[in-house]
């Protein structure tokens, strides 16, 4: 008998925040996580937060150097500590990945692929490394990738660095390495709107995941 192939995804829901603050975001995934079914969509949501660092479950307090006056979150996903803040892509992953029949590793290698995969459209050669997630440029890093696993579905998510303010990196040993440098997109003549990235990323990103119809909201349901 032949194999039968599990049917393609059928629907991916596309959120844009806009800016927004990190906490209220994040208290959103988890909710959206602990309260969906086998029939939910999965979403991506696209956000740009204001200044927070966030300390991952793993994360050490040695690589919090100065904060100053931006506040630390410590979150449920994997990592270490690292930055987010106005002029950062965001894009948090809440996907059923039983139901796509992929496990935690694969879903990695697909993000920092299409991250790869977008990038290389800019003329940018960035690649993954095997030991140490996200995406990077000339041995310097461009994107960064934390995960969370519940209930056999993601939350969190990347961050590609577009055209920010790169300084608050410094007062961090970004996701734990001393002396890692961040650069950014606007760096090497890429876009330095989030828009046009946004809308490439996403489309990158379905064609991977073999998503059949995309659907694009704007805020949550109960704004």
């Amino acid at each position: 008998m032949l194999e039968q192939k599990a049917p393609p995804p059928e629907r991916l829901t596309i959120r844009q925040l806009n800016r927004r603050d990190y906490e209220s975001v994040w208290h959103a995934m988890q909710d959206y996580t602990d309260n969906r079914n086998q029939d939910s969509n999965d979403e991506i949501w696209l956000v740009e937060h204001d200044p927070v660092f966030t300390q991952g479950q793993a994360g050490k307090e040695e690589h919090l150097l100065f904060p100053g006056d931006i506040p630390v979150v410590k979150v449920d996903r994997g990592g270490q500590v690292t930055y987010h803040g106005p002029g950062q892509l965001v894009a948090y992953f809440l996907l059923d990945i039983r139901r796509l029949k992929i496990g935690v590793r694969d879903l990695v290698t697909h993000i920092e692929q299409c991250l790869v995969e977008l990038l290389n459209d800019y003329g940018i050669k960035a690649y993954p490394k095997p030991d140490a997630p996200g995406v990077y440029v000339d041995e310097k890093k461009i994107a960064s990738l934390g995960l969370r696993i519940r209930k056999g579905c993601s939350f969190h998510g990347l961050a590609l660095n577009v055209n920010m303010d790169l300084e608050p990196f410094q007062r961090i040993n970004p996701c734990g390495y001393s002396g890692l440098e961040m650069i950014q997109v606007g760096d090497f003549g890429g876009p330095k709107q989030l828009a046009p990235i946004q809308h490439n990323l996403v489309k990158i990103i379905a064609q991977r995941l073999k998503y059949q119809t995309l659907e694009q909201i704007t805020g949550f349901s109960h704004e």
